[in-house]
């Protein structure tokens, strides 16, 4: 054994350490099990390929248990041989941020520590993810593979308690591992500089646009301190809740209209503000609002895809754009007017992150507040700030006003998700089971005044490498377009997550200035109807609407 390394042994493994979508997330009191962070840390070190000899990019949104965990993974990274860690001042590093770091180090992989927007604090919840040497999120594969090193573990390495200095940059040592502490911040501001035109965003947000962001006490507040007061020029102030904090201040660090309800008030009630958005704990999710106007995310990647050759770094046109599933189809319309593939994906960054390295997609998002393109391999909160500031600037138009002339011009898609939280399991999973049993009977009935064309169990090949995933969520498409799908999460650590996406399409030459849930009305209470939703659940309404 080396030098200062101790082998820890174990009296049973832990049978739980089944990564989801983005990692393993349990409460934040889980993981602070003795040997509960050490035995998942231990998995991916001896799994992922390279770990050995590499370079790993580890950081977090900054929530309770990042700085603890930054501590265990470089003492555990030193005892397995890893060459070098980078890490960041406070360990605060978002999401697309590693991503980027991962790419332009070249890393073997990262280790990511967050809940994304699950709450923090000790009663809240935690989280590790691993990324690729591509920056994106570990495919099935690979978080299988940890997951079943994690089930048969009788112990872990682990090297003896050093003190690490996060507070400011410089370079450590544990063993023969090196420790990099660098600025978080520096590398992606570049990045974004060369994407965005921060000249004409600069004159934008002098000539009388004053804008609120929403960091939501979590990672992005420095991110977005620097990028739109220091250098855009916004007054200062016009980032809220700028400090990370181990708790969110109390608060759920989801950019909705339900988490993100002060912000969506101002913009919402008022005319004070020309453009609004937040992003999410981790900065990979974002929400944009203009005066008055919420733009739903389904929306928000169709007018980006529409409007791209407007901004630097999409100047040139688009290989294609990919949505998820459950994501409306309003970027399909645009996508066919512009000539370029649509590609239809499962749920989960992964499976853009195929087509982006394939080069067959630019653009990306999901109605989840997550939007993308080919400059990380993650969704990227701050970045669709960005682009949004972009298309503003140069277009010169209020946010209701692109988002009027997008519906005039492509038709819209009344678009909303229901989600019932902390359903008991049994409860949830024996909804969803029965109304996936009826799907072969449901094709040609009548559904909300139409009849339903299509009712499956959405499965996916991947068009790059031919993987087939399947179990994707229940789809009812109806013969005028519209649609409703139904999923369970994973994501949540209390009970399941029922999740009702409704979506009606009604053309350029259509009433475009409904209110969306009334606009959706009759598919709300025909999806009810079929699945008993409120009786099942014992729920009168979603505990979240977007």
């Amino acid at each position: 054994m080396t030098s200062g390394v101790q082998q820890i042994p174990l009296d049973q493994p832990f049978l739980d350490q089944k990564p989801g979508t983005s990692g393993l997330r349990k409460s934040s009191r889980q993981f602070e099990t003795p040997h509960y962070l050490e035995s998942f840390i231990e998995a991916i070190l001896r799994t992922v390929p390279g770990s050995a000899g590499g370079t790993l990019v580890v950081g977090g949104d900054g929530r309770y248990g990042n700085r603890r965990a930054i501590s265990v993974i470089a003492r555990m990274a030193a005892a397995h041989g890893v060459a070098r860690i980078i890490t960041t001042t406070g360990g605060i590093l978002s999401t697309p941020a590693a991503s980027n770091l991962i790419r332009q180090r070249q890393a073997t992989a990262g280790i990511i520590l967050s809940a994304s927007h699950n709450p923090g604090g000790p009663e809240g919840d935690f989280g590790v993810k691993v990324n690729g040497a591509n920056g994106g999120p570990a495919p099935e594969s690979l978080t299988d593979a940890i997951y079943a090193c994690s089930q048969s573990l009788d112990g872990y390495r682990i090297h003896d308690e050093v003190t690490l200095d996060l507070d400011t940059p410089g370079q450590h040592s544990i063993g023969n591992l090196q420790i990099e502490v660098i600025d978080g911040v520096d590398d992606y501001v570049a990045l974004m500089q060369k994407l965005f035109d921060f000249d004409l965003i600069r004159d934008l947000l002098s000539n009388h646009f004053p804008i609120a962001f929403d960091a939501m006490h979590a990672v992005t507040g420095p991110y977005a301190k620097r990028l739109l007061e220091e250098l855009l020029g916004a007054p200062a102030g016009s980032v809220r809740n700028a400090a990370p904090l181990e708790d969110f201040g109390g608060g759920h660090p989801d950019p909705n209209l339900t988490y993100a309800h002060e912000l969506a008030e101002l913009l919402m009630g008022s005319d004070a503000y020309r453009f609004g958005a937040a992003c999410d704990g981790d900065g990979d999710r974002n929400m944009i609002l203009g005066t008055r106007c919420f733009v739903n995310p389904s929306d928000s990647l169709a007018v980006l895809t529409a409007n791209a050759t407007l901004v630097p770094g999409y100047a040139s046109g688009l290989a294609g754009v990919a949505r998820s599933m459950p994501t409306s189809a309003a970027a399909d319309v645009v996508a066919k007017e512009l000539g370029i593939p649509c590609f239809e994906t499962p749920t989960g960054w992964k499976f853009f992150g195929n087509l982006l390295d394939a080069g067959r997609i630019t653009l990306c998002g999901e109605e989840s507040f997550g939007t993308g393109s080919n400059h990380i391999r993650e969704k990227d909160g701050l970045w669709a700030v960005l682009f949004w500031l972009n298309i503003l600037a140069k277009r010169r138009e209020p946010v209701a006003q692109i988002m009027a002339e997008h519906w005039g011009r492509f038709g819209r898609h009344y678009y909303s998700r229901h989600d019932y939280e902390a359903i008991a399991s049994d409860a949830a999973h024996g909804l969803y089971n029965r109304v996936k049993d009826m799907l072969p009977s449901l094709v040609g009935q009548s559904f909300a005044g139409r009849t339903i064309a299509t009712a499956d169990d959405f499965a996916y090949t991947d068009p790059v490498d031919g993987s087939i995933t399947t179990g994707q969520g229940l789809r009812l498409l109806l013969d005028d377009g519209s649609r409703v799908v139904l999923r369970l999460s994973g994501t949540g650590t209390q009970g399941a997550t029922l999740r009702v996406y409704l979506e009606s399409y009604v053309p350029a030459s259509g009433n475009l200035s409904q209110d969306p849930q009334a606009a959706l009305g009759d598919l709300i209470t025909a999806i009810d109807n079929l699945a008993e939703i409120k009786s099942r659940t014992g729920m009168d309404k979603p505990t979240v609407i977007t």
